[in-house]
This record gives C-alpha cells, sequence and structure tokens, in this order.
C-alpha cells in the first residue's frame, strides 16, 4: 500500500524551538508504530481480497414496467336517458319494478349498440351520442355490431348485407365520432364465432374487422378501439391472439374486450384477457371486462341464454386496480334478451327486474 506522508510546515518565518520532554518523545513513538502496525493490518486485508478475488454483489432487480392507466380513475362513462330500462321505467311508472329497475339499471351508464345498418343513421346516431357525452363531460361506450353474417345467422343474426356495404359503415361511424372521445368494443363475437364460414369468408372477416379499426383509428383519432376477444369459456388465449393478429389489433387497436354479454366471474376474465394479450405479444393493449350481468357468476352448464338466477356485477368504473384492465363496463344492456326469454335485443321487465334483486 502507498501512503501519502506530508513533510514539515513551510514559511517565511523560521521555525520556534520547543522543549519537549522525555514522555512526549515516548507518545510520538508510540503513535508511530501505531500507525506502522495498522499499515500492516490494512496491507494483509488488501492481498486477502486479492487473492480471493473480486467481491460480487447481487445484480439489481429489473424494475417492473409501469403499466399507464388508459383512464383517470375518475372517469365518468355515460349514460344515455334512452337507454332500454329508463325507456321501459317511463313508460311504466306505476309498475312495481319501475323503481329497482330504474335505481339499479336504468341510472347506471351502458353501452350504446349500433345496428342499423343505414351509413346515413349511424353516423348521425354517433354523432349526437358522442356529442351529447361531452357537453355533459361523460365518456360513452359504443358497440360496433353490423359485420355480415352476424352470430352466423343465428339469434343476433343481421349486419351489412356484404363486405363492401360494411366498409362504407364502418367509414360512417368513423365520420359520426369525428374528433370525438369514445371507446368503441368492435364486433362481439365476430372472432370468436367463425364456425359458419368458410376460408374465403373467414379471411374476408378479418379484413373487414381490419378495415374497421384502421377507418376509426383515422377518422376518428380519440376513439379507443377494443377488439371483441369472446370470454374465458369459449376459446383458448392462443387461439384468439393469433386470430386478434389477422384482425389487425397489433396495429389498429387499443385493447380487447371480454365477457360481452356473458356471465363469468370478472377473476376468470381477467385471467383469460390478460393472458390473450400476453399472447399477442402487444403490452400496450388494454382489457375492457363486461361486468353487467355477472354479479352471480355463470350457471353450472355454462348456458349463455338468458339463464336464470343471474345478478347484475359490479357498476362500471375505470378505477380497477388491475393494471392492465382498463376498465369494467356494462356492456351488455341489462333486461335485454339474448334470444331465449325473447327475441334478441328486446327488453324483459321480469329478467330485468330479477337481476336486481
Amino acid at each position: 500500500m502507498i501512503t501519502n506522508r506530508s513533510g514539515g510546515v513551510t514559511g517565511s518565518r523560521p521555525p520556534v524551538r520547543r522543549r519537549t520532554s522525555r514522555w512526549a518523545g515516548r507518545g510520538v513513538a508510540q503513535l508511530i508504530v501505531m500507525v506502522l502496525v495498522a499499515e500492516v493490518v490494512m496491507a494483509a486485508t488488501t492481498v486477502q481480497a486479492l487473492l480471493a478475488g473480486p467481491v460480487r454483489h447481487p445484480a439489481p432487480r429489473p424494475s417492473l414496467p409501469v403499466v399507464k392507466p388508459a383512464f383517470p380513475a375518475t372517469t365518468r362513462f355515460y349514460t344515455d336517458p334512452h337507454n332500454p330500462a329508463a325507456t321501459w321505467v317511463r313508460d311504466h311508472p306505476r309498475d312495481r319494478r319501475a323503481a329497482a329497475i330504474g335505481r339499479r339499471i336504468a341510472a347506471e351508464p351502458q353501452a350504446a349498440w349500433l345496428t342499423e345498418t343505414n351509413e346515413s343513421l349511424i353516423e348521425e346516431r354517433a354523432r349526437h351520442l358522442v356529442r351529447t357525452a361531452a357537453a355533459r363531460r361523460r365518456l360513452p361506450v359504443l358497440v360496433a355490431y353490423a359485420i355480415p353474417q352476424r352470430d352466423c345467422e343465428q339469434l343476433s343474426s343481421g349486419g351489412a348485407g356484404d363486405v363492401a356495404a360494411y366498409r362504407r359503415w364502418s367509414d360512417a361511424l368513423a365520420r359520426g365520432i369525428g374528433r370525438g372521445r369514445t371507446i368503441v368494443i368492435l364486433e362481439p363475437d365476430a372472432l370468436a364465432h367463425m364456425s359458419c364460414l368458410k376460408r374465403r369468408q373467414r379471411a374476408e372477416r378479418f379484413a373487414a374487422l381490419s378495415y374497421a379499426a384502421r377507418a376509426l383509428q383515422r377518422g376518428a383519432p380519440r376513439a379507443r378501439i377494443y377488439y371483441d376477444a369472446g370470454n374465458s369459456g369459449w376459446l383458448p388465449a392462443r387461439t384468439m391472439a393469433e386470430r386478434l393478429r389477422r384482425a389487425g389489433v397489433e396495429r389498429y387497436g387499443d385493447g380487447i374486450a371480454v365477457n360481452v354479454s356473458n356471465f363469468n366471474a370478472t377473476a376468470d376474465e381477467v385471467r383469460y384477457g390478460l393472458s390473450v394479450v400476453r399472447e399477442v405479444r402487444r403490452p400496450h393493449l388494454g382489457v375492457v371486462i363486461d361486468t353487467s350481468r355477472n354479479g352471480a357468476g355463470p350457471t353450472r352448464n355454462h348456458r349463455f341464454c338468458d339463464p336464470p338466477g343471474r345478478k347484475l356485477g359490479r357498476p362500471p368504473t375505470a378505477a380497477t386496480g388491475i393494471p392492465g384492465v382498463d376498465a369494467f363496463l356494462w356492456i351488455k344492456q341489462p333486461g335485454q334478451a339474448d334470444g331465449c326469454a325473447a327475441g334478441a335485443g328486446m327488453f324483459v321487465p321480469g329478467y330485468a327486474y330479477r337481476l336486481t334483486r
């Protein structure tokens, strides 16, 4: 070890000689010995450390990425005063069920389903909903539901006549939204329910969904686009992720929607939705979950069409407390039939009332 030693004090004045006692001399000698001993000990320690090799400190753990919420926790979603439950309550004020339906369902924010195939009507309705919600400082949720061969021509059949018509419809929807802020749920069941489609028709559906999302991204830049991704009881996460990629979610989507019009428990849908996002390998994608009717979870046999004994789920909120889960929403309008209690989309007051119990 090399030790720097300082010399005597220098200056312009000559040094003053002082008398030093015998005991002071001994003290200086002891101090010199102590310094030499300390140097020897330090040198030995240094040699041992060199022989033992470099000291290896544990590498710091990498910090986990912080997922920025898509919406502030204080976000307030739009309640359409003309939703089916509200309309029924106004028309039946003396019905004994009206108070519960009005308080528990009609007053809660719900998605507006856009099913009209007329392009002018869809543009005007979207514009009205977005502007009305903005005036009230609320965020609307719109469901685009007009894909050709919708629901494989089953209980919720309908939609645009062909892919060309659907493209025009998508352009009209984007024009209606314009610069407004909104959430768009893109085509429930369109990716999960493709059993009726031939190979060419599947390719057309992927292309149609890509076109719709691209039209919204360009024509409605403040809209957040969530592709419907089925639910935890339908397709494996890997299968759904592959379909989402083919439909353009990596390029045009902001996230996925799960449990739409279904009854699965929120915890199961959180796990499923996040696993789909991992399979897509796009961690920026968020998840929204339909909690409108999952308060009691699914039936034992997972019946999906107006099952009895179900309850309302957690009210809509952006304060999910779960990174990657953007919101709990009421996408399905509670009280509307799935097609068994009544025609698909019809409001059934008895069914709505039982959901509130």
